[in-house]
């Protein structure tokens, strides 16, 4: 599947993104993960203005609200890294949903080669009620003029 995947995009969705949900103790690559993935790529990075660092940092903040929403305090509680499992990391529908969006941008592309920017463009064109929309706004990054930086 991922030979039309420049290195970059490739990188960010079989190595960072996976790389990055064992980080946070996550068993399965969600859109948060991709996002975190593709911010690893400094043309992506800078087209959305975020960094991986900013995009860590904004997931943990939701992460401790979803838990103080229920009565849970987390703050300052580390969490478990996974070890690397001996199979691929399995991805969620969404994203999977949002690798299929990347490949259809691309298809409209000249180049018609998967880059981490239309990676970033499956992720911005994706649910608004996604774990990587939710970072998005947490980082302030408004979706739509994103996307529009990003049209060719």
């Amino acid at each position: 599947m991922f030979e039309r995947f420049t290195a970059g995009a490739r990188a960010a969705v079989v190595a960072h993104a996976p790389a990055e949900a064992r980080r946070r103790g996550d068993r399965r690559v969600g859109t948060e993960h991709l996002l975190l993935g593709v911010l690893h790529d400094a043309e992506a990075a800078q087209a959305l203005g975020v960094d991986v660092a900013s995009a860590r940092s904004a997931l943990a903040v939701l992460d401790d609200a979803a838990l103080a929403a229920i009565g849970v305090d987390a703050r300052g509680v580390e969490r478990a890294t996974i070890s690397a499992p001996s199979k691929r990391t399995p991805f969620t529908s969404g994203a999977k949903a949002a690798l299929s969006r990347a490949v259809a941008v691309a298809r409209r592309d000249p180049a018609r080669r998967v880059t981490a920017v239309h990676l970033l463009a499956g992720l911005l064109d994706g649910d608004r009620t996604d774990p990587a929309s939710d970072v998005l706004a947490e980082l302030g990054v408004d979706r739509v003029t994103a996307r529009a930086r990003l049209a060719p």
